[in-house]
């Protein structure tokens, strides 16, 4: 435990210093690491209730505050504490080994006089953290102050759902298995799951990907049924040319293409996350025109000919899969907003003269935020003689916003927004 307690808090704290958890763990798995689980499960644990963890730590500091790094390892500490079932005496005994290993003089009485209090004040301690929202959602405040102003009914249910578990939702590849086969095969090894939108399914208990029946050939795909919508509302049919802006990794772009036989053309700004579109197609058996380029200046990878329908997967805050991902809540800074807004607003204005009279495009973004999903839609479209916003019939849902679904609930996604614009 001690390792993983360690190299957790390391990643806690390379994430309090911008960079993202994904891309770290996907360095240390790269690397060997034998602790990977643990060590994944306490650094997204941590950052989860990262804002009652740290307004507790305040409590339990008599003098300032320690150096980060082992303030992040007393964050993982109490997180166990908080939140697991590991005995609190192992806890305890080894966030100190790993406070000594780390070198800091004075970090191994620190650490073990913390923790040791938080054990025998615990409740009256927690109590104190009631009036503070911080402390209560685990959310920054400036993030509770933006959802209590765009969702005023629902900003409380989108909170919590943030701080949920969450599912694993896999998507069945039509075109090498039908969903009934897929769930057959799961429940012949005694892995349950449940149907979930037209194509996809939702593992009763999470397990890693890779050991999954069906996996390596190509069977399904790993998607959020939130995301499996974009498809069926984007309503390609074989023949058509299809463009898919912004597409890395590919989730959507591989979903079309079990959909229909299409001219599809994804394009990314960012070559380096191209390599994984393209093992995404290649374990799928797809094809398509995968292109580096960027959405908003389409004269370097355009060929000159209208597409039918185009899928605007917009750059967001990804404030919609934060249960996915908690890093994303403390990485994020609320001017971030309003220039990811821009930013969709310049790829949905370059993108539209591509579109052929006649065609339709969907935008679409993994966010909750009003700026970034219908502000950005009624900037660039309102005023707009041929553009149509077309209805859309999603249970649940509010003109087009999805928001994170509670753990119970039988759609069971993240937060997404749709829009679909026809070209009269």
């Amino acid at each position: 435990m001690e390792a993983a307690q360690r190299r957790a808090a390391a990643l806690v704290h390379e994430v309090l210093r911008g960079r993202s958890l994904a891309t770290l763990l996907g360095k240390a798995a790269r690397g060997g690491d034998s602790d990977a689980a643990l060590v994944q499960e306490l650094a997204y644990g941590s950052l989860r209730w990262w804002g009652r963890i740290e307004a507790l730590a305040r409590q339990l500091y008599h003098k300032k505050p320690p150096r980060a790094e082992i303030r992040c390892l007393i964050g993982v500490a109490l997180y166990q504490l908080l939140e697991t079932t590991a005995p609190e005496f192992a806890v305890v005994d080894q966030a100190v080994l790993a406070a000594n290993r780390a070198g800091f003089p004075g970090a191994k009485g620190l650490v073990n006089a913390v923790l040791r209090e938080f054990l025998r004040t615990r409740v009256p301690r927690l109590a104190a953290l009631a009036g503070d929202e911080v402390a209560r959602y685990s959310h920054p405040a400036w993030w509770i102050a933006r959802l209590k102003a765009d969702h005023p009914q629902a900003w409380q249910d989108i909170l919590e759902a943030d701080n949920a578990r969450p599912p694993l939702s896999l998507r069945a590849n039509r075109r090498r298995c039908s969903r009934e086969d897929l769930l057959a095969a799961f429940l012949a090894q005694g892995i349950l799951a449940s149907p979930v939108g037209e194509s996809g399914l939702i593992l009763a208990r999470p397990q890693p990907v890779a050991t999954l029946p069906g996996f390596v050939q190509g069977w399904f795909s790993v998607q959020d049924a939130g995301a499996q919508l974009a498809a069926p509302l984007l309503g390609a049919v074989s023949g058509m040319r299809v463009l898919d802006a912004c597409a890395a990794p590919g989730g959507k772009t591989t979903h079309l293409l079990e959909s229909a036989q299409l001219q599809l053309t994804a394009v990314d700004r960012e070559p380096g996350r191209l390599a994984r579109m393209h093992d995404n197609l290649a374990r799928l058996g797809l094809a398509a025109q995968v292109r580096a380029g960027d959405a908003r200046d389409p004269s370097a990878w355009w060929d000159g000919k209208p597409y039918d329908r185009i899928l605007v997967d917009a750059p967001c805050t990804s404030s919609g899969v934060l249960r996915r991902h908690p890093d994303i809540k403390w990485l994020r800074r609320e001017r971030d907003i309003e220039e990811l807004a821009s930013y969709q607003r310049e790829i949905a204005t370059a993108l539209w003269p591509l579109l052929a009279p006649g065609g339709r495009m969907l935008y679409a973004t993994c966010s909750v935020f009003r700026a970034e999903n219908a502000q950005s839609v009624d900037t660039v479209f309102s005023r707009r003689p041929d553009a149509r916003r077309i209805a859309l019939n999603l249970p649940g849902a509010h003109e087009g916003q999805l928001l994170p679904a509670a753990r119970e609930a039988a759609h069971n996604h993240d937060g997404f927004f749709y829009a679909l614009l026809e070209k009269t």
